[in-house]
């Protein structure tokens, strides 16, 4: 996975100007995450640092990131330097349970959709749990395992699109394909039901665990217009989670 990431991950990154990411991932991700004002956050499956430089302006104090990419994480560091924003960076996997430190809070976007297998998202979330101080919170944006693979192909028009090759079942490989400028990459999430993931978090010690819907950031509708939108809202291919220790 590593190897794989460090060959697009320049791809990736430019990814994150699709008009999506902005008014409707960030949008979205930034109300799940409420105030982080001083507090500490762990970045899991950070890549390039593109949120974790954005929660870092939001206000919070100490910011980790840490990918299992080394070219995304030179990437971030690269970003750091321009930005000046003191964000700290290292290369790890999250299925190893290491414990970074002690944070107000973890967040990971599309880290658990990377789970193959039921025993793959109870690590991740053991990691999650092990770096949360009691009464933490985790934070995610994650790939929605309840949208129709009917709809896979109908957010083309944001940029990319879900395909699988055969029947929809738990270690399924969903195939992301990006759309940009020209140019296209693909990567493989997996599909886990809910009931998986919820039994996850609970066996790792994560608790009233809320799944939340995306929305649209009013800029976004301005500048773009309601109806484009809505295949976005009605389909829902991604989807927000958030729970405590």
């Amino acid at each position: 996975m590593n190897a794989y990431y460090d060959k697009i991950a320049r791809q990736y990154q430019k990814s994150k100007t699709l008009p999506f990411r902005q008014y409707v991932e960030w949008y979205s991700y930034s109300k799940f995450l409420d105030d982080v004002t001083g507090k500490s956050v762990l970045d899991l499956a950070c890549g390039d640092g593109f949120y974790s430089r954005r929660i870092k302006d939001k206000g919070a104090g100490r910011v980790v990131g840490v990918d299992i990419s080394s070219k995304m994480i030179d990437l971030a560091r690269q970003k750091n330097t321009e930005a000046a924003l003191q964000v700290e960076y290292l290369v790890g996997d999250v299925l190893n349970k290491e414990k970074y430190g002690s944070f107000d809070l973890v967040v990971a976007s599309y880290l658990l959709n990377y789970a193959q297998t039921k025993e793959h998202l109870l690590d991740m979330c053991r990691t999650i749990a092990i770096n949360l101080n009691p009464g933490g919170r985790f934070v995610s944006i994650n790939n929605n395992p309840v949208q129709r693979p009917s709809s896979y192909t109908a957010c083309k028009k944001y940029g990319f699109i879900k395909t699988i090759s055969g029947p929809l079942k738990d270690g399924t490989a969903i195939t992301y394909e990006f759309f940009r400028e020209g140019q296209k990459f693909r990567f493989d999430n997996y599909y886990l039901g809910r009931k998986i993931h919820e039994m996850a978090f609970k066996r790792a010690g994560l608790k009233d665990i809320q799944w939340k819907k995306i929305e649209v950031d009013p800029e976004g509708v301005r500048k773009f217009g309601h109806d484009f939108w809505q295949d976005f809202l009605v389909y829902e291919p991604i989807i927000g989670i958030v729970s405590k220790r």
